[in-house]
């Protein structure tokens, strides 16, 4: 069975979503993400997944009302009960017809729960591409920099 590692998920931007110069907010754009980063990992492992962990969140270009957006979520690395997600955002202006362009990105860590509210372990991560092993020692570096910053009690 091939192991459903990535998501997209798109909307159009409407009025409400935005401020009063017709930028889309950053929470609407920041939710996107995490809501396909959790579908994401929903399909993985089949469970029940809750947020543990945002970081390097990074807006790079501006989200407009009436722009379609784009979100994809890929799972990079699982641990015994978590999945570390690399989750980007691109949009397009259907007016104008501008190409797509990037406009956020982040990586996020998520955990499987069992029906006990505990977490459940899940399956490991099948790595066949180089750009797959790229990714996962990229997620491992990073997992490595949370457990030292762990011990500092901000």
């Amino acid at each position: 069975m091939t192991q459903k590692t990535q998501l997209t998920l798109a909307q159009i931007m409407l009025p409400h979503q935005a401020n009063l110069g017709g930028n889309v907010h950053g929470g609407e754009i920041f939710k996107l993400m995490d809501m396909t980063a959790g579908a994401v990992c929903q399909q993985y492992a089949n469970t029940t997944i809750v947020t543990a962990r945002v970081d390097d969140m990074r807006f790079t270009n501006p989200v407009y009302v009436g722009d379609h957006v784009r979100c994809t979520a890929r799972i990079i690395c699982v641990g015994s009960t978590s999945m570390d997600v690399l989750i980007t955002v691109d949009a397009e202006n259907l007016k104008t017809g501008e190409e797509w362009r990037k406009v956020a990105s982040a990586f996020s860590t998520h955990v499987s729960i069992g029906g006990d509210g505990k977490p459940k372990k899940v399956a490991p991560l099948v790595i066949e591409t180089e750009e797959q092993r790229n990714l996962f020692a990229l997620a491992q570096k990073r997992r490595a920099d949370y457990k030292s910053r762990e011990q500092i009690d901000y």
